[in-house]
């Protein structure tokens, strides 16, 4: 078994245009990213967005049936480690979460009117989306086998009703990709947002900052939708959530390692001027190993991304690269920024670097989707029943 991580000469020159795009146009605007605001103001996604299409870049995951580029995982691991450099380079380029995995799961389940009502104005940018999965406690976070949200069928359709809890892009989400107990186990449901019995009640003051609308508190009250609205099969939500939920963990990812890498980037630039004991930062034992910490992890991190998207584009699940690259990534990537941070002193933690949003915003991936515990939990399993059916690494998804 084997894998290439040789760039093709297309990817390469899309990432090399990403890598001037967030030079030249998302950096220079981050200084609009309000830490107390909640997500990307509408105003400057569109602004954005704009930009990126006039650059060419736009929508590199979504469809081409929709005007996106539609490149395969190993290449949106070259792609979007490029746009995460800038907090807004995913959202500029349409493959910010939750869109991106929305896209992706919509592109993969959707009747062919879902494909044209949804999955089209979200590739091409006109409208944003939301899954709603999580609850507050007791309902389902880690363990979706606590699932709350119920969905009653009835003659003309399914009423729902629950509380969801930390949904990403909820506030102004033209939709959002429900997920709720039904009887015989659970289903997606597509629901507008002018729906009467879907009601946004509150955005949470989070650490991070950088997703456009927030994260949201959204309750259903007697929700009431058509049996269009169910997204794959009935009883079968958390079958089809697979579709989404590892290669959305992989961008993700993807995403971060830039953030971390530009963190890294900053820090280096910085301990190689910095005059201290008679000679430079960058000179000093303690700081050379910090540096090459972060590149060892840096390197570590990128290769298990391209292993795991290798894997995807076999067609494979990919779940356990996923679980492994997740838990690994969200975790050095931490380690990456808060070594940068380190090195840069007091400056590392001003808003003169941008290392200090990086931080805030890159420490709750360990634990969106999915909690490094949960993960290891996961992996964990997995290997106790390799064990025990004999069979050899790479054998199974």
């Amino acid at each position: 078994m084997s894998y290439e991580f040789d760039t093709d000469p297309e990817v390469h020159d899309f990432a090399l245009q990403v890598r001037k795009f967030v030079e030249s146009e998302a950096i220079p605007l981050e200084n609009q990213i309000d830490a107390q605001a909640h997500g990307i103001a509408p105003e400057l996604r569109v602004q954005l967005q704009k930009a990126a299409k006039a650059a060419g870049i736009f929508a590199p995951t979504a469809p081409k049936e929709f005007g996106g580029k539609e490149f395969n995982h190993a290449a949106q691991a070259v792609i979007l480690e490029e746009a995460g450099r800038s907090l807004l380079g995913p959202t500029a380029l349409n493959c910010a979460a939750p869109d991106e995995g929305n896209i992706l799961l919509l592109n993969k389940i959707a009747t062919p009117a879902q494909r044209d009502k949804y999955l089209a104005p979200l590739s091409r940018g006109e409208i944003r989306s939301s899954f709603s999965m999580t609850e507050p406690s007791p309902g389902a976070g880690a363990d979706p086998n606590l699932l709350s949200t119920t969905a009653v069928k009835t003659t003309s359709g399914w009423v729902i009703n629950g509380n969801k809890w930390l949904i990403t892009g909820a506030d102004g989400a033209a939709f959002s990709i429900v997920m709720a107990k039904t009887s015989g186990g659970a289903t997606m449901f597509l629901v507008d947002n002018e729906n009467p019995g879907m009601k946004v009640v509150r955005n949470l003051d989070t650490l991070d900052s950088a997703f456009t609308g927030g994260h949201g508190v959204v309750d259903f009250n007697e929700c009431v939708v058509s049996d269009d609205a169910v997204l794959g099969q009935v009883d079968e939500g958390f079958v089809n959530a697979q579709v989404r939920l590892g290669p959305a963990r992989l961008t993700h990812c993807m995403r971060w390692l830039g953030a971390a890498r530009r963190a890294h980037e900053t820090a280096v630039a910085y301990a190689a001027q910095r005059p201290m004991f008679g000679t430079e930062l960058s000179s000093l034992g303690m700081a050379q190993q910090m540096i090459a910490d972060n590149e060892i992890d840096i390197e570590a991190s990128r290769a298990l991304i391209h292993r795991a998207a290798w894997k995807l584009d076999q067609g494979s699940p990919a779940r356990k690269e996923t679980s492994v690259a997740k838990t690994f990534v969200a975790e050095a990537t931490f380690r990456i920024v808060d070594r940068s941070m380190q090195l840069c002193g007091a400056s590392g933690t001003t808003g003169d670097l941008p290392i200090a949003q990086i931080f805030r915003d890159i420490r709750p991936f360990r634990i969106y989707d999915g909690p490094s515990e949960v993960h290891r939990w996961s992996i964990s399993r997995r290997a106790v029943r390799q064990s025990q059916g004999g069979k050899l690494p790479g054998d199974w998804a």
